[in-house]
């Protein structure tokens, strides 16, 4: 599956996440105000439009171009996804030396961290791929596609289950494991239903988003809790991302009655196919 066809098909998507989530934050705090109190004139004072233009000239603009930049490059086939990666590592440095923020130290560990993190998936797809192999050798794939196939399952039933197979295993596993060792077993089995391994996978991608807010393995939540006040336990934030999780099935249900939400893009920007 084209890559650049799976960020088209993963933008509006994405948008439509992030809408829900508007609604929801939006609706809860008209419904109970003291959710998001209005802040006081001390809290907000009153700054110039000069210098609030120059305040996002200098800070939001430059990462947005360079966000703009990397993405856009990939969907309108200027650059491949490492080419752009590339493109992002570049400006990086280049506005850090801008924000006179480069230094040997930052650098360093910059490099030191990227070094780590390629191990790390290198190493998951060592595993992944030994696991596959075996797998496949010793013919667990007719296996499961025997069992599957039995269940006399429709097309949209095989991909609720699929869904909800790998909603649990957000839980305890991250997504990374996710991806490289389970989804490559459902993958032989989208021909006998008939689905588009592109629709598959933004669905993955999506459903994929409760693994950072389901524990143990929620990574949000700890991230939270790092920047959090002392007085907000951690089981706090446990209850309060469960709606969020509940978005992100509404999500995937209108991605199931409305599949033009994924299709739509990637067939204007590279026409229809795979």
């Amino acid at each position: 599956v084209s890559i650049v066809r799976l960020y088209a098909a993963a933008l509006l998507p994405g948008f439509t996440l992030v809408g829900l989530y508007l609604v929801y934050i939006i609706g809860r705090s008209i419904l109970n105000p003291k959710l998001a109190p209005k802040p006081t004139r001390e809290e907000m004072p009153e700054v110039p439009i000069g210098k609030l233009m120059l305040m996002l000239a200098t800070s939001f603009f430059p990462l947005a171009f360079l966000i703009f930049a990397v993405l856009g490059s990939i969907l309108f086939g200027l650059a491949t996804p490492t080419e752009a990666a590339s493109i992002g590592a570049l400006g990086g440095m280049v506005l850090a030396v801008a924000y006179r923020a480069m230094t040997f130290q930052r650098l360093r560990e910059s490099v030191y961290l990227t070094v780590r993190t390629t191990a790390m998936v290198c190493w998951l797809f060592v595993g992944s791929y030994t696991f596959s192999a075996v797998f496949s050798y010793l013919g667990g794939e007719h296996v499961i596609a025997d069992f599957v196939m039995g269940l006399d399952l429709t097309p949209i039933q095989f991909l609720i289950l699929a869904q909800v197979i790998i909603f649990l295993l957000g839980w305890p596993l991250e997504w990374s494991e996710i991806i490289i060792i389970f989804v490559p077993i459902f993958l032989p089995l989208l021909p006998l239903f008939g689905i588009d391994p592109l629709f598959f996978g933004v669905l993955v991608a999506l459903n994929l988003q409760t693994s950072f807010l389901t524990p143990p393995m929620a990574m949000s939540a700890y991230y939270l809790k790092g920047i959090a006040p002392p007085q907000i336990k951690l089981t706090e934030i446990f209850s309060g991302v469960l709606p969020y999780c509940g978005m992100v099935v509404i999500c995937m249900v209108l991605l199931y009655t409305f599949p033009a939400i994924v299709f739509s893009l990637p067939e204007a920007f590279y026409g229809p196919g795979r």
